[in-house]
Formats: C-alpha cells, structure tokens, sequence
C-alpha cells in the first residue's frame, strides 16, 4: 500500500510538472546593456519584424550621440519560448551601422536576458583602410523595469 502511495504521488508530482508552462521571452519592451546602452523595442508583428530605437552609451566618434532606429526580424518558427532575432542599428550620428544578433533567454529565476553579438562597420576613406573599418562584440541586455 505504502509502495502504490508513493509511486500515484511521484506520478502526480512528474504530470503536474509537465503542465507547467515555463515563461516565454519577449523582445518587445525597453532593454539595458552591460555598457548602459538603451533600446526599445515596438510589438513584434506577425511576421516578427519589429522596429525600435536605440541610444549608445559608448561612441568612437566625437560626434553627439543620438538616438538612432533599429529595424530586425524574430525567428517566428521557435516557438518554445526562447527565440533568436536579428537587428540593424543605423547610426544617425556617424556614419556606421551596426548588425546585432543574438537570443532571448528566460533565466532560471525567470528574467529575461538578450545575448547578442554585433559587428560595427564604420565608413572609410579607402580600401586600403577596410581592415580597420569592422569592429565586433557582444553585449547582453537586461529588461528594464517600468517604474
């Protein structure tokens, strides 16, 4: 009896587990990075595309920084919660674009975490300058918090 007992509640605890939902993250919202960079993201749309803008908090110009758009695409296929994504950051201060990619992951306290990687092409005066005309990195986001 004490056997059945304990097999019908290891069998309730492992289905009950099972029906758990675990928390799906969300591009859409306003982000920080590990370098205090800002960005928010629109809705993503059926299609997964989704605009946004971003604001740098580090610049290799001496220009003002900006504000400047963002435009990307949500992998729309992955639905278990934790998808990749791209997106193009179109410098309105220099003249440069950066390309990020990366995923969204949901922590095991359940925060949400964008780890993304980018390359930084920046304009030069000749090919013979390409080689120093690409920059690459990673960044991760946090959400931030509305107050």
């Amino acid at each position: 009896m004490r056997q059945a007992t304990l097999f019908l509640l290891v069998l309730s605890l492992a289905l009950g587990a099972h029906s758990l939902s675990a928390k799906k993250c969300s591009l859409t919202g306003q982000w920080i990075n590990d370098l205090g960079s800002t960005m928010k993201i629109t809705a993503v749309n059926k299609n997964g595309d989704f605009s946004g803008s971003y604001l740098t908090a580090v610049t290799a110009t001496s220009n003002q920084i900006q504000e400047s758009p963002l435009q990307g695409s949500l992998q729309r296929k992955n639905q278990k919660g934790q998808p990749t994504f791209g997106f193009t950051v179109n410098w309105t201060f220099s003249d440069s674009v950066t390309v990020f990619t990366g995923q969204c992951f949901v922590d095991k306290n359940g925060k949400e975490i964008l780890k993304t990687m980018w390359l930084l092409r920046s304009r030069v005066d000749d090919i013979e300058s390409d080689w120093k005309a690409t920059r690459v990195g990673i960044n991760v986001f946090t959400r931030i918090q509305p107050e």
